[in-house]
């Protein structure tokens, strides 16, 4: 039995350990996946703590998985993470069944699963930690008391400066879209094979105090102010095959509101991209970019601010070409603020933050 044991602590444990790591790699993703929750719950009082609690819960996956394969104090980790499964399989069936939302991230954007593999996985692995809560008998810690507290505090430490470091420095591996190496202008195209799902709609409208109701094909002719709109109902008729394009809301436009996407993209030669969503922190990187604008011109390389505050970067940045783009495009995009994107025509060759901000005047050269 205890050889049993055994392999499922390894098993559940380093699938604990490999969940943190991945969502380590990209604290900031955690937490706004977790501002998705909030808001399909109406909890958006809590968006400004999401980066803190994505950060410890990461470090609380990692630290609980080691724990539970040294065998340090079994039962106190073994309950813990039979609550943290509890919590998880919680969020996988809300996933699942209220359709709110699309994927719950549990191995971040590096390894998308459905919203019935990342149920099914939390099931079985809620099944093995409750056999692992009630055999911790068969335990042995592999190592003293002092020399496993001495493991785990280190380990905190460690995951702990892995996430200060990508937040400040970028992820160390990229898994989205606008990664290094892709051709955006073929990440924004839909699939040539790809089916969209099919929905009917009926309309909601009052007229003379009486609530009527009309499908997209019966829309009276005499559709004018007397009819006060109320809502609008989607009905799906037929699922597509879930293919879409991978960047599907990426827009650049003008300070005047004209989009230049494809124009942008289609920029002969080398070309920069800084995304910049705010200019909160402008004064620990306006310097830098300064030389960087300057040494650019040098080299006929143009180089435009990409942000969603366009009337902060008219005030700071007057002779800089500055475009528009969502917010949240942006936070998908560039994880840090600001972010140095070097392009080549619609393909991302570097990918840069301020705090490395150097190595774009070396590039340069």
């Amino acid at each position: 039995m205890k050889y049993i044991i055994a392999i499922i602590r390894w098993l559940v444990g380093l699938l604990f350990i490999f969940s943190g790591l991945v969502k380590a790699n990209d604290p900031l993703g955690l937490s706004y996946k977790m501002q998705e929750f909030f808001e399909a719950w109406h909890w958006i009082f809590f968006n400004s703590l999401s980066l803190y609690m994505a950060f410890a819960m990461n470090i609380l996956e990692v630290l609980a998985g080691v724990a539970i394969i040294i065998g340090w104090k079994a039962k106190f980790f073994s309950r813990l993470l039979l609550m943290l499964i509890v919590f998880f399989t919680f969020l996988t069936s809300y996933v699942l069944f209220s359709g709110k939302i699309k994927a719950c991230g549990c191995f971040g954007d590096c390894i998308p699963l459905t919203p019935m593999q990342t149920f099914t996985k939390d099931v079985i692995l809620l099944l093995l930690i409750v056999l692992l809560v009630f055999t911790t008998k068969y335990v042995r810690s592999l190592f003293s008391s002092a020399a496993s507290l001495s493991v785990l505090i280190a380990l905190v430490c460690l995951v702990a400066l892995m996430q200060w470091y990508v937040l400040r420095h970028l992820p160390f591996v990229d898994c989205l879209p606008y990664k290094v190496g892709n051709n955006l202008i073929e990440e924004i195209k839909t699939p040539a094979n790809a089916v969209p799902d099919v929905y009917t709609y009926t309309f909601e409208y009052e007229k003379d105090g009486k609530k009527i109701e009309f499908s997209e094909d019966n829309l009276p002719d005499d559709l004018d102010s007397s009819y006060v709109f109320i809502d609008r109902k989607a009905k799906l008729l037929k699922k597509g095959n879930g293919l879409t394009a991978a960047i599907t809301d990426f827009t650049l436009q003008t300070a005047n509101g004209t989009d230049t996407t494809q124009a942008i993209l289609q920029t002969q030669g080398k070309y920069i991209l800084v995304f910049a969503r705010s200019f909160a922190n402008v004064n620990r990187w306006e310097e830098m970019f300064h030389k960087i604008n300057q040494d650019a011109a040098t080299h006929h390389i143009p180089l435009f601010i990409v942000t969603s505050d366009i009337a902060g970067g008219k005030r700071l940045f007057q002779n800089v070409t500055l475009l528009q783009c969502d917010a949240t495009v942006m936070k998908t995009a560039a994880r840090v603020n600001p972010t140095y994107i070097l392009m080549q025509g619609p393909t991302i060759i570097r990918k840069i933050s301020f705090a490395d901000a150097q190595e774009i005047l070396t590039f340069l050269k």
